[in-house]
């Protein structure tokens, strides 16, 4: 693979600023944040007065630890201009989530935020080893989800050649790939191995592309997933963190010269590490949930926001901005199978181990009287028509997910596109459970 590594005035003069500097700011920027969401957010002025703290209680980062949490709920129940803390006229843009589990989290954006965003994911792609002049192919979903037009504007403000071809159509995806000879590529770590499938059975060498850069987010993947994506495509898997009730993608990104963990921009994000269970703030290193405080956001400041990611803070490497592991999976995510936390992630890693078998997979609950069972959905690999080659597949999957994770699981072998293909987020978990 190419040499990506960043040329001498490619970073940024914050991105190397020692610890104390990044320190200074950071106070400097959270005092105005508390403050300008105590004053023109009713939603915060009401939940600090409640938890009896001002923001002029703040004298040192440890200090942001007295003041209350923010949650997803926070945001539908106050749906959907509730928290903006500027008029609404002074709203350049909204996004949304999907509102798949209930009314969507509506977010919104000043001018200012905009062009902050942008920076940021321009530095993001810049760490990711992308540079002003190359093409860039734009595979996330466009609309209310923040991933497509962040990626789109980041792009665009490191100076490169976008391509917004958005999520599905999966045959064009190639075309383009093929034709347009993009350098770089932003999507969903699961749509690139639908995209990685499609060469396949177009008869492509993927490794014959002009891609040099993958920038994949939204969606919690496995070292082992970067490694099959490197070596099909002859190109670096980068990871991209972020999540739209902070900003969108750009909270956090991989450089692509170490791909040891995600270095957050904490010139503009305060990350916290708490205990899920009781809210108190952990040390560097120790694995917890991830907190986030915005400090230069206009339109909806969040303070303490409880992402319900799991990972945990350490120092930095190639950046002096500190860096979290790789989201090994989120507190609302996990499922518990008589008595045992299993993560997507987890499955995942056991899945790869398995050659006979795609990358792939759907997991899917029921219960049997009071028990619960899971089933893993998976495929064979193209070309694999044998049944006992297939049954066998499924035995060494069964016994990798039992003797590594401690649950009996079913596993399905299906045919070759068999599984479930999304376009953005993959669906991984079906719950067929009762409820109640």
């Amino acid at each position: 693979m190419e040499d990506l590594s960043p040329k001498p005035g490619d970073l940024e003069p914050i991105e190397t600023a020692s610890r104390d500097e990044i320190a200074a700011l950071q106070l400097q920027r959270m005092k105005w944040s508390l403050g300008h969401a105590y004053e023109n957010s009713p939603f915060y002025r009401q939940r600090f007065d409640q938890a009896g703290v001002h923001p002029d209680d703040l004298n040192s980062l440890a200090d942001l630890a007295r003041f209350p949490f923010t949650g997803k709920q926070d945001l539908r129940d106050t749906y959907p201009f509730g928290m903006f803390a500027v008029p609404r006229e002074k709203v350049a843009r909204v996004h949304a989530s999907s509102g798949t589990t209930g009314k969507p989290t509506v977010v919104g954006y000043t001018a200012a935020d905009i062009d902050n965003w942008a920076s940021l994911m321009a530095r993001s792609i810049r760490a990711s080893g992308g540079r002003a002049g190359d093409i860039a192919h734009i595979a996330y979903g466009y609309g209310l989800f923040t991933g497509g037009l962040g990626a789109h504007y980041g792009a665009e403000k490191l100076g490169c050649t976008v391509v917004p071809v958005s999520g599905g159509m999966t045959e064009r995806q190639v075309t383009l790939i093929t034709d347009f000879r993009p350098r770089i590529i932003m999507v969903t770590p699961s749509y690139m191995l639908s995209i990685l499938d499609e060469f396949r059975r177009l008869g492509m060498d993927p490794r014959e592309t002009s891609l040099a850069v993958g920038i994949f987010g939204a969606e919690p993947w496995t070292n082992a997933m970067r490694q099959e994506i490197e070596q099909a495509f002859d190109m670096h898997a980068v990871d991209i963190y972020g999540l739209s009730e902070v900003m969108g993608p750009g909270v956090a990104n991989e450089c692509v010269e170490t791909k040891d963990g995600l270095h957050i921009w904490e010139d503009h994000f305060y990350p916290e590490i708490i205990d899920p269970e009781t809210g108190a703030v952990l040390p560097d290193g120790e694995k917890g949930e991830l907190v986030f405080t915005t400090l230069t956001k206009e339109a909806l400041p969040i303070i303490r926001y409880r992402t319900r990611d799991l990972t945990r803070l350490l120092p930095g490497t190639a950046r002096s901005m500190r860096r979290i592991e790789k989201i090994t999976g989120r507190s609302d995510d996990m499922m518990i199978i008589r008595g045992v936390n299993v993560f997507p992630t987890q499955i995942e890693e056991q899945l790869m181990k398995c050659r006979g078998l795609a990358p792939h997979f759907q997991i899917e609950l029921t219960r049997d009287g009071r028990m619960d069972r899971m089933a893993v959905l998976v495929e064979a690999v193209e070309g694999s028509a044998d049944a006992a080659a297939r049954d066998a597949s499924a035995r060494e999957l069964a016994h990798h997910i039992k003797s590594v994770i401690g649950i009996s699981a079913a596993v399905v072998v299906n045919d070759p596109g068999g599984v479930e293909r999304s376009a953005g987020k993959a669906r991984r978990v079906v719950d067929k459970r009762p409820k109640g």
